[in-house]
């Protein structure tokens, strides 16, 4: 079935789950369940069971592949990565709410470790980027994160908190607007009252 509709587009591909070949369902799901997975793992780091999360995106995909207009949709891969990475999103943000916490864990604020030391890469770094002192004087410990966390939590916006969420995953602001339905600008701003915000914290 694979090499059947190597050579045809995703958008005609539509055109014929629709005129009845349900056969391409399973060939989209098998194409993109690489990309599902992608956006799965750039969330994880937000917290959920990873494997709920697979769960989720699966259900974005469905979601894309049953929704997709290609008179008013952008191109079905497009499509497809806005409907993945909204389910996604908010099945993490229910999980937050049951945990009652904005970061389940201090390794929120980190992007990963450094192959060569094994030290965790400061994300907060790249929040602050403009700050003039050293990255030493701006290690955060447990007790300052935890400190960190209570005043994020009181202090940004529930806009301003979701787009912090997506940036700790790697969004750019282009794909975090498209996911929160705001403009670029809009979302531009948001960031950078966040990094303004906590700027004051540290």
């Amino acid at each position: 079935m694979a090499q059947e509709y190597d050579n045809v587009s995703d958008e005609e591909l539509i055109v014929l789950l629709r005129d009845g070949e349900t056969r391409i369902t399973d060939y989209i799901i098998e194409k993109y369940k690489d990309l599902v997975r992608r956006k799965t793992k750039s969330m994880y780091i937000l917290g959920a069971d990873h494997d709920d999360l697979l769960q989720e995106g699966m259900i974005g995909l469905f979601k894309a592949i049953r929704d997709y207009d290609a008179g008013r949709d952008a191109s079905f891969y497009t499509f497809a990565e806005l409907c993945i990475t909204r389910q996604v999103y908010t099945a993490v943000q229910a999980s937050n709410r049951k945990k009652h916490s904005f970061l389940n864990t201090y390794v929120s604020f980190y992007e990963g470790k450094d192959a060569k030391d094994d030290e965790p890469l400061e994300l907060i770094q790249a929040l602050v980027s403009n700050d003039t002192r050293n990255p030493e004087e701006m290690v955060i410990d447990r007790e300052n994160l935890e400190h960190l966390e209570n005043c994020i939590e009181q202090e940004l916006s529930p806009f301003e908190k979701q787009v912090l969420e997506l940036y700790l995953t790697g969004m750019s602001y282009t794909e975090i607007a498209r996911v929160l339905g705001k403009t670029d600008k809009a979302t531009d701003n948001a960031m950078q009252r966040v990094k303004a915000k906590i700027k004051k914290f540290i």
